[in-house]
C-alpha cells in the first residue's frame, strides 16, 4: 500500500497550518531574534512576513496544480529539473529535521529546563510512537492544540501589558545591522505552512483547498505574533528576551503575574509536542516522494498498510532528530532550520516563476521578491548557520550526482 487518504478540508488544513507555526516558532524564535537586532526584531518580523506571503502565495499555486505529497520537491522536479527538485526535498528534509529538534529543545527549555536534552529526546521518542501507530494531528486534536496555544499567549499578553513592567523605553536598542538577520531567524517561526503544502494527498478538493488554506493561516499567525512580539518587548525588554531560551516564560515572571508561570509552561509544552508532531509528518512525507523517486533509499517508501503512515520514514526521522537534540541548542537548531528552510522556498518561487499563465503562475513580482527574499535572508544568518548550510547542500548535490551516475552506469551495464 502506498496511496494515501484525502480526508481534510479548507478548515482542518488551515487549523493544522495553525498549529504547526504557532507550536514552531512563537515559544522559542524571539530569543535569537532580540539577540540579533534588539527591537528591531519587529522590522525583522514585518520583512519575514512579506517573504512568507510571497512564498505562500507561490506554494498555493503550485500546490493547486500539483496536489502530491512532497511540495517543491514535486513543483521543483517538475519546473526546473531533477537535480533542482532533488535540493529541494533535500533542504526541506534537513532544514524541517532541524525544526523538530528545535521544538524537541522548545518543549524541554519549559517543561525541564534542568534536563533539556534528556526530555528533548524523550519527547521524540514519544511522538514517533504515536505517529508511528497512526495517532496523527487530526483536525479536533490540531483545534485543541491552536485553541490551548491561543489562550497560553493571551496569558502571556495580559502578563506583559498589566504586570507593571511594560515600559515604551523597552523598545529602544535597535540593532540595524542585525534586522535581516532577525528576519531570517523570524523566518522559522512562519514555515509551517509549508505542512499544508505536503498534505497535497491528504486534502479534499486541493485545488480549493489549497489556495485558500495557506495564505489564511499565515495571516492569523502574522497578527499573532506581532501581539505578543510587541507585548514580550515592552514588558522585558530586548535583553529580557535574548537571555533565555524560554522568553515567554521570562516575560511572565518579570511582572505581578509570575504565579501564572506555570500556564505557560504547560501551554508551551503541549504546543511544542504539537509542532512536533506536524513537523515529523511532514518531513516524513517529503522522505516518502523522495523514496518513491528512487532519490533516498527506495525502502523508507514503505506506507503501513493498517494505519496509512510511511513509518520507515518517520523512524529515520526520529533516529537523526534525536542526535541533532543530544548535540544543538535551540538557538542553532532554528539558524540551521532557516537556511534549509529559506533555500527550500527560494526553489518554490523558482518554480512558481515557470508556470504559465493559464496554470494559475502568481504575479511574476511576487514570485521574484520571495525568491530574492530567500536568497538575502539565507545569507544574513549566523555565520555558523550558513557555514552548516552550505555543507549540507553540497553533501546533497554530491549525494544526487552519485546516485545519477551509479543509476547511468546500470542503464548502460543493461544495454550492454
Amino acid at each position: 500500500m502506498t496511496a494515501l487518504v484525502r480526508r481534510l478540508g479548507v478548515t482542518d488544513a488551515v487549523v493544522v497550518g495553525l498549529g504547526a507555526m504557532l507550536g514552531a516558532g512563537v515559544f522559542s524564535v524571539f530569543s535569537p531574534a532580540a539577540e540579533a537586532a534588539g527591537a528591531g526584531l519587529l522590522v525583522g518580523l514585518l520583512i519575514a512576513a512579506v517573504v512568507a506571503f510571497c512564498n505562500a502565495t507561490s506554494s498555493a499555486r503550485l500546490a493547486a496544480l500539483y496536489p502530491q505529497s512532497g511540495g517543491t520537491y514535486v513543483y521543483a522536479h517538475r519546473r526546473l529539473g531533477p537535480f533542482w527538485g532533488f535540493q529541494a526535498g533535500w533542504s526541506f528534509v534537513v532544514g524541517k529535521t532541524a525544526s523538530c529538534a528545535a521544538m524537541a529543545l522548545t518543549f524541554a527549555s519549559y517543561a525541564a529546563p534542568g534536563h533539556t536534552r534528556l526530555v528533548g529526546i524523550l519527547a521524540v521518542v514519544a511522538v514517533t510512537a504515536l505517529s508511528y501507530r497512526g495517532v496523527q494531528r487530526s483536525a479536533r486534536v490540531s483545534l485543541v492544540i491552536v485553541v490551548l496555544t491561543l489562550a497560553t499567549l493571551a496569558v502571556v499578553v495580559v502578563a506583559a501589558l498589566a504586570g507593571g513592567t511594560a515600559s515604551t523605553a523597552n523598545l529602544t536598542g535597535v540593532e540595524p545591522g542585525g534586522v535581516l538577520q532577525s528576519a531570517g531567524l523570524l523566518f522559522f517561526a512562519f514555515a509551517g505552512y509549508a505542512r499544508i503544502a505536503t498534505l497535497g494527498e491528504e486534502v479534499v478538493d486541493p485545488r480549493r483547498t489549497l489556495p485558500r488554506a495557506i495564505p489564511l493561516a499565515l495571516g492569523l499567525v502574522l497578527v499573532v505574533y506581532l501581539v505578543v512580539g510587541v507585548s514580550a518587548l515592552l514588558a522585558v525588554g530586548a535583553d529580557g528576551l535574548a537571555a533565555t531560551a524560554a522568553p515567554l516564560r521570562a516575560v511572565v515572571e518579570a511582572g505581578s503575574f509570575a504565579a501564572l508561570s506555570p500556564v505557560v509552561q504547560v501551554g508551551a509544552a503541549f504546543a511544542s509536542l504539537g509542532a512536533l508532531l506536524a513537523l515529523v509528518l511532514g518531513v516524513s512525507r517529503t522522505t516518502l516522494a523522495m523514496a518513491r523517486e528512487r532519490e533516498l533509499p527506495p525502502f523508507l517508501a514503505a506506507v503501513d498498510a493498517r494505519h496509512g503512515v510511511p513509518y520507515r520514514a518517520e523512524l529515520a526521522v526520529a533516529a537523526v532528530v534525536i542526535v541533532l537534540v543530544a548535540t544543538l541548542d535551540v538557538r542553532g537548531a532554528i539558524g540551521f532550520s532557516s537556511f534549509g528552510v529559506l533555500t527550500y522556498y527560494a526553489l518554490t518561487n523558482a518554480s512558481a516563476l515557470r508556470l504559465a499563465p493559464h496554470e494559475g503562475r502568481p504575479p511574476r513580482w511576487v514570485a521574484v521578491l520571495g525568491l530574492v527574499g530567500c536568497a538575502v535572508l539565507a545569507v544574513t544568518l549566523p555565520l555558523p548557520s550558513i557555514l552548516g548550510g552550505l555543507a549540507v547542500a553540497l553533501a546533497g548535490a554530491l549525494t544526487w550526482a552519485v546516485r545519477r551516475n551509479r543509476g547511468e552506469k546500470q542503464v548502460t551495464a543493461g544495454r550492454g
